[in-house]
């Protein structure tokens, strides 16, 4: 079984009771909000992929202030010709304030629309699950920085 492991950083950006949200575009095309962050480039810290992604899919520059928990994931797949494969994901989230910049949408990237979000109109967007994650962390700041969303032996 093929196993594939994929590190990205995240970032809840949260300012006058509205969170900043990317909205993400899959492979067929559905379009659904998440965090602003993805995938760590080999060698970059994980601090340096949240500021990049930020800008990359927000246009603001920001500085991570605090960790909030380390987010782990795993989906099953059927890879070509059949095989099965093993995907895990495993997500470090920030809490995050925007320094400068501008709020514009990303361009040719996995992101279509940056927005603005209030906190409390949050449960009714089409998002994905890290949204959630990410504000729990936020609000709990549980010590060891794991979520019972995605983490069943925590909760």
């Amino acid at each position: 079984m093929k196993q594939e492991l994929r590190v990205a950083a995240y970032a809840v950006c949260v300012r006058d009771g509205e969170i900043l949200l990317a909205r993400w575009v899959d492979r067929d095309g559905r379009k659904r909000w998440t965090l602003p962050g993805g995938g760590m480039d080999h060698g970059e810290h994980p601090v340096e992929t949240a500021v990049r992604e930020i800008e990359e899919e927000t246009g603001y520059v920001a500085e991570p202030t605090v960790l909030l928990g380390i987010d782990s994931i795993r989906r099953g797949w059927l890879r070509r010709l059949g095989t099965p494969g093993d995907w895990q994901g495993l997500r470090i989230i920030y809490e995050a304030r925007i320094t400068g910049g501008e709020l514009r949408n990303e361009q040719d990237g996995s992101t279509d629309l940056a927005a603005w979000h209030p906190l409390d109109s949050v449960p009714d967007l089409e998002r994905v699950e890290l949204v959630d994650v990410g504000l729990q962390l936020w609000r709990d700041r549980p010590p060891v920085g794991r979520s019972p969303l995605t983490d069943p032996g925590n909760g």
